[in-house]
């Protein structure tokens, strides 16, 4: 399959430093330490849910810039309990989705230069992935382009949240090596995908289960060989999601299930079922931890 043929022709904008006044180096240093605290503790605020394995990113979609559907999935991300809601990478997006929650944007792209305008604009995380749409126009990532897009970006962006996807479309062995230099090259989540890849035989229950396999897979594999938070997603449910927080899963990452749905209240409904289903699996691994600790 073709590599992306715009990744080869992206290219960083400049940015004009505006015109102020001279200030003292003491100043500037200043500054400096009230921007990197203010950093921190932003970054801290994003991580936290991971660190207590209840992180639930509700996703609208990388090419999805339908502003009444985007604002529809912001709206159940923030009332149905979820932790983080991820968005295409557009500014204006971004603005619309603070007037309708607190909870921390992600904004997914595959061209670094584009995070520019929607840091700018407010957004806390950043994400090089959700691939799906470029898998149905026949468009595959290697590890080494999904390796120079994250040096790429954690050189323009080097405080703020990064979650890198690894393609399904790798081998396991061949994902969890790109995982472990991912987290080399500075990525502070890695997420992963395989919904697309399952082709489910069986109704109900069993066939969540079923198109679920590849992406519990990857979190089982991938959560052993990294120290940093691993999200499960891609072709995740209720039924599912317990599941990759016990497969080693710091959170989950729902796309499909939320956003394919017409009803924003069945949008709320979906979320806080998931986010429920969560909730008591997060509790029974610390319950876990605790007893092997004791």
């Amino acid at each position: 399959m073709a590599a992306p043929s715009s990744l080869g022709l992206l290219q960083v904008q400049s940015f004009t430093a505006a015109k102020c006044r001279p200030v003292s180096a003491s100043q500037r240093a200043v500054f400096a330490v009230r921007a990197s605290a203010a950093s921190a503790a932003t970054k801290d605020a994003v991580l936290r849910p991971f660190r207590e394995n209840r992180a639930l990113k509700i996703i609208s979609g990388l090419q999805n810039f339908d502003r009444s559907n985007v604002a529809s999935v912001v709206t159940a991300a923030d009332k149905g309990g979820a932790t983080h809601v991820d968005i295409a990478c557009d500014q204006d997006l971004v603005k619309l989705a603070l007037k309708l929650t607190n909870l921390p944007i992600c904004v997914s792209s595959v061209d670094p230069s584009a995070f520019q305008s929607a840091v700018e604009a407010g957004a806390q995380m950043i994400e090089i992935g959700n691939y799906d749409s470029f898998y149905e126009e026949g468009i595959e990532f290697s590890s080494e382009q999904i390796l120079n897009l994250t040096r790429e970006t954690r050189k323009m962006f080097p405080d703020i949240t990064l979650s890198v996807t690894v393609p399904h479309t790798l081998s396991l062995p061949d994902q969890t090596r790109l995982a472990e230099l991912l987290e080399e090259e500075g990525a502070d989540i890695i997420q992963t995908e395989g919904g697309k890849c399952s082709s489910p035989t069986k109704p109900g229950v069993l066939g969540l289960i079923e198109k679920a396999t590849p992406t519990l897979a990857a979190a089982y594999s991938i959560s052993r060989a990294v120290s940093i938070p691993v999200m499960c997603a891609s072709g995740l449910s209720s039924v599912t999601a317990p599941m990759a927080i016990t497969a080693g899963a710091a959170g989950v990452g729902v796309g499909s299930a939320i956003n394919k749905l017409n009803d924003v209240v069945a949008m709320i409904a979906e979320v806080r079922s998931i986010a429920e289903a969560l909730g008591t699996a997060s509790r029974t691994v610390s319950e876990d931890l605790r007893t092997v600790h004791h």
